[in-house]
């Protein structure tokens, strides 16, 4: 080392030693191998993101954490927890902070320390076990997978396919019959009107033969009698009405 040899030159210079005494060392050793701004680096450190876990382990975030907080004389337990919490990965802070039971304190840094080093082991137990469950039952399935299948599996002969049954042929439409209309007419004659009156059908209400006797008329037809007269004599009135002689004013 440099420094070793610059003392061990000046003593064979001046044949004395340059130190003299333990205080006298330690004083130079603390010049040369020490930083003189050790704890304002620290503290830099501590109050950016450098610091932060990021793709690290949490071993190894643990342990540079402690050594920033011991160079910068951080002592307040709420400050160490705030610090430590802060730069902890999002999944782990958010995994201790939302914990039903056994949350550690925001003022006991030791507990957040054990606390962060039991969810670190459990994620690697349970990233070990994933590993090896995947490796046992999935291996031998990608293995069969990715073996060549053999062209003959999908080169079937045409005689081991079923026989494909022929389309029906679609059914021809016939011209069909012509409708005899008059023959329709005779086996299925209309029905006759007849008498609204009596129901008789061998002849109409005007050719009705009986005498008009209101007593065998039904309600009905009784109104539709009364409707007729009124009818009747409102006409007879106005033909009266319209052929009466003009008078001669003069």
């Amino acid at each position: 080392m440099r420094w070793s040899e610059n003392l061990f030159h000046q003593e064979a210079n001046t044949g004395i030693f340059p130190i003299q005494s333990w205080a006298n060392f330690e004083r130079q050793f603390r010049s040369q191998f020490f930083l003189v701004n050790a704890e304002a680096d620290a503290v830099n450190a501590l109050e950016g993101s450098a610091y932060y876990q990021g793709n690290r382990t949490v071993d190894n975030y643990l342990n540079s954490f402690l050594a920033l907080v011991s160079d910068a004389g951080y002592t307040d337990p709420r400050t160490l927890v705030v610090k430590f919490r802060q730069g902890l990965r999002m999944n782990i802070q958010s995994q201790i902070a939302t914990m039903p039971f056994g949350r550690p304190a925001d003022t006991d840094p030791e507990a957040w320390y054990a606390a962060v080093w039991r969810i670190n082991q459990v994620q690697l137990t349970n990233e070990a076990f994933q590993s090896t469950f995947w490796s046992t039952t999935m291996a031998p399935a990608c293995s069969a997978l990715s073996q060549p299948t053999p062209l003959s599996m999908f080169c079937l002969s045409q005689s081991a396919l079923p026989p494909v049954p022929p389309r029906p042929a679609p059914p021809v439409l016939s011209g069909g019959i012509p409708i005899d209309v008059n023959t329709v007419r005779k086996t299925h004659p209309a029905p006759q009107r007849g008498c609204y009156r009596c129901r008789e059908p061998n002849h109409l209400v005007k050719d009705y033969p009986h005498h008009l006797d209101v007593w065998r008329l039904t309600v009905e037809q009784q109104e539709e009698l009364i409707e007729d007269l009124m009818a009747l004599k409102d006409a007879v009135a106005e033909e009266e009405v319209g052929s009466s002689p003009e008078e001669d004013f003069v």
